[in-house]
């Protein structure tokens, strides 16, 4: 297969696996063996695009193009693959404790649970391999919705209560910041394409690059900056598998990784000199803030949700110091 075909495998099959899951939704070993051979075929599929990777090479792949110059595509480049890596092989880590846990507490519609879990790993593949800002925001809108089930899973007035505080802070920073920043950049830049250096060089004054910055990072809510941080300490109404999946597998990692997308191949290092001297400010107020909650807190879901909010901050303060290094170990954090 080439590059591009295993790139296309990589988000068919936890799509296919969804209809597996859903054929086998009367017999749960069937079932429970279907997701995790899923997510063995995906984790497979991945690797094997990782010595193009390493060897320089960037493997494309495109679905559609709905406009002209605004196509559906893919592109692997070493952040991607590094979290389409990480990804896809925590969900087979995920998918063992998954069914001792929704088996152990008797849960109820474990069919759907596994559906929106698989669905949930495609997107993270679309984020990793998105060749372009269009591309990225669809795919990241999509991983939103098909989490917010697993959100309000248990079906009580709590979790409806999280889900809807999750749902509406993602969904309101991506149409309210994020969709405007890359109508923007289109405007501007004539291209929403990720490119090495950024696609901004010359188009705006330093005032106005912050100022666009303001509304990527703010518009990116799943990197949980303050004060747009409280759908993750809300998500932790969800059962544990759950809360799994929006702090080490795809949600927050998601968040994070389009923050260092966005300011390495939409800005550039070069570009911004000068324009994250506030997103410094901002990641070190959450990374004390955050810190200081999670000390307090005496439920340990609660302590894990404000921790990870103080994380997510390190990953974002590490970005904006524009060093290579700093980037280096923002990808490693």
């Amino acid at each position: 297969m080439t590059g591009g075909d295993l790139i296309l495998a990589a988000l068919a099959i936890p799509l296919l696996g969804c209809i597996v899951i859903v054929l086998c939704h009367r017999h749960p070993n069937l079932r429970e063996t279907a997701t995790l051979v899923t997510s063995a075929l995906l984790f497979i599929c991945v690797a094997s695009l990782l010595p193009a990777a390493l060897a320089g090479a960037r493997p494309q792949a495109q679905l559609l193009e709905p406009l002209p110059g605004l196509p559906i595509a893919f592109e692997v480049e070493p952040l991607g693959m590094l979290f389409a890596l990480i990804a896809s092989g925590l969900w087979i880590v995920n998918s063992i404790y998954s069914i001792g846990y929704m088996r152990g507490n008797n849960e109820a519609h474990q069919t759907r649970f596994y559906v929106c879990f698989a669905l949930a790993l495609a997107s993270a593949i679309g984020i990793a391999f998105a060749a372009n800002l269009i591309t990225l925001f669809l795919f990241y809108e999509f991983l939103t919705l098909v989490t917010y089930p697993l959100v309000t899973h248990h079906g009580t007035d709590e979790a409806k209560q999280g889900g809807r505080v999750y749902l509406a802070l993602l969904l309101g920073t991506s149409v309210l910041f994020l969709l405007p920043a890359i109508v923007f950049t289109w405007h501007v830049a004539g291209t929403t394409e990720f490119r090495p250096g950024g696609i901004l060089s010359g188009h705006l004054a330093p005032a106005s690059l912050a100022a666009l910055l303001a509304l990527f990072m703010f518009g990116i809510g799943k990197a949980a900056l303050m004060p747009f941080h409280r759908w993750l300490p809300a998500a932790m109404v969800a059962p544990t598998p759950v809360s799994a999946l929006l702090h080490a597998v795809a949600v927050v990692k998601a968040g994070v990784f389009s923050v260092v997308k966005v300011i390495v191949y939409v800005f550039g290092l070069d570009q911004l000199a000068g324009a994250t001297d506030w997103l410094v400010g901002i990641s070190g107020f959450t990374i004390v803030a955050a810190s200081v909650v999670a000390l307090k807190a005496d439920n340990l879901k609660r302590r894990l949700a404000y921790s990870t909010v103080s994380q997510l901050s390190y990953v974002v303060m590490a970005a904006a110091l524009l060093t290579p290094l700093a980037v280096m170990g923002a990808a490693l954090h």
